[in-house]
């Protein structure tokens, strides 16, 4: 199947090939569930194409905890996969995807033999460490609004466009409040000028 292949050019050539001949590559369209809570590991995914949303479920609410953007990979199935314990998040497909399934069965091998695939999952520690911390911060510090344009803001900028198609409910699961809270915080940000709404669809224009 057919790649960029300068997505994971940032791997050394031996275990570049090694990835390709004993991976598997497999597009998924959107809205696919492709992990579960409590589901065991069998492969470990690194995107090529598209996006991928890891996010958790409390009490029937979810929880967005990163996005899986091309040359990325799931730090949570990796940490999971090594210790051959069941997955503690779900995700899902938030684009049409393309991505490269490696089995975890390799992974002990591919690690000793290979430093640089050890240094892509430091660097996708690091990564999600970052993020947490600067979530923590939003939770503490900002209010709603400024949240939640920010995040409109970050989908922004990965998908690459202006315009989201996202519904309320969608953008309240990712932030872990109501619906209705939602609702009226975008009003409050069309009302200043920062957002419009229209079929189905939020530009940001602030």
């Amino acid at each position: 199947m057919n790649f960029d292949r300068s997505v994971i050019s940032f791997l050394k050539p031996a275990l570049f090939e090694k990835l390709i001949e004993e991976s598997s590559i497999k597009e998924f369209p959107k809205g696919t569930e492709i992990l579960r809570e409590e589901q065991y590991v069998k492969v470990l995914p690194i995107v090529l194409e598209g996006l991928v949303k890891v996010y958790s479920r409390f009490n029937d609410k979810e929880l967005l905890l990163y996005y899986i953007q091309p040359s990325q990979s799931c730090i949570m199935t990796f940490y999971a996969s090594l210790k051959n314990t069941p997955s503690k998040v779900y995700a899902s497909v938030e684009e049409d995807s393309k991505i490269l399934l490696i089995p975890v069965a390799l992974l002990p091998k591919w690690l000793k033999d290979f430093p640089d695939f050890n240094q892509l999952f430091y660097d996708q520690f690091s990564l999600r460490y970052s993020e947490l911390l600067e979530t923590i911060g939003h939770l503490l510090i900002d209010r709603m609004d400024k949240r939640l344009y920010e995040h409109l803001k970050n989908k922004s900028e990965i998908i690459k466009t202006a315009s989201i198609r996202m519904s309320h409910n969608q953008i309240a699961n990712d932030l872990g409040t109501a619906r209705e809270v939602i609702t009226r915080v975008l009003k409050k940000l069309e009302n200043e000028g920062k957002i419009i709404q229209q079929s189905g669809e939020i530009k940001i224009i602030g």
